[in-house]
């Protein structure tokens, strides 16, 4: 009679447990969906996207010429003030980390400095010529003397996005 007696609180105990656990997980998922993103390029999921300090660790692993395929999160620091045609991502060590856009198929808006995004593509390093950078600064509004002092190639964290999620505020 003890062992009926245990084995009934003890599959009452569990019971109780996966239905905690259940709830738990709801609770998370109706959370998630909550969060509403505008969509750019190919449409794409917010699940299963690296955070930021997982993708700065995996950008110090690579080296020039190396690629690899994945979904980050990110905050955008700088955009390109012409058209959007590309925006730089703060890696939160120092670093940052410039996405483009596949095929210029799609741009951003450009008022989304500070927003949280998530990019779905491709990582990659690449060692920036002068006259790229100097590009680039002048589209993000550099001034002419901040540009005039770019002088040597840069080894750049670079992403050519298929897909970007940009969470509305």
């Amino acid at each position: 009679m003890k062992k009926v007696i245990f084995l009934a609180a003890f599959s009452l105990f569990i019971a109780c447990k996966d239905n905690e656990q259940r709830k738990n997980v709801e609770a998370a998922k109706s959370e998630a969906e909550k969060v509403v993103y505008n969509s750019f390029g190919k449409e794409i999921g917010a699940e299963r996207a690296f955070d930021i300090s997982a993708m700065a660790a995996e950008y110090d692993k690579m080296k020039t010429g190396d690629t690899l395929p994945l979904k980050f999160k990110g905050k955008v620091k700088e955009v390109c003030i012409k058209k959007g045609c590309w925006m730089k991502l703060d890696l939160e060590n120092g670093q940052e980390a410039m996405v483009k856009f596949k095929d210029y198929g799609f741009f951003v808006p450009k008022d989304i400095v500070g927003s949280e995004v998530i990019v779905n593509g491709a990582a990659y390093i690449e060692e920036m010529s002068v006259e790229d950078q100097k590009h680039y600064a002048a589209d993000g509004g550099e001034s002419e003397s901040e540009i005039a002092k770019i002088e040597t190639p840069k080894k750049t964290n670079l992403f050519m996005a298929d897909g970007v999620l940009i969470k509305t505020k």
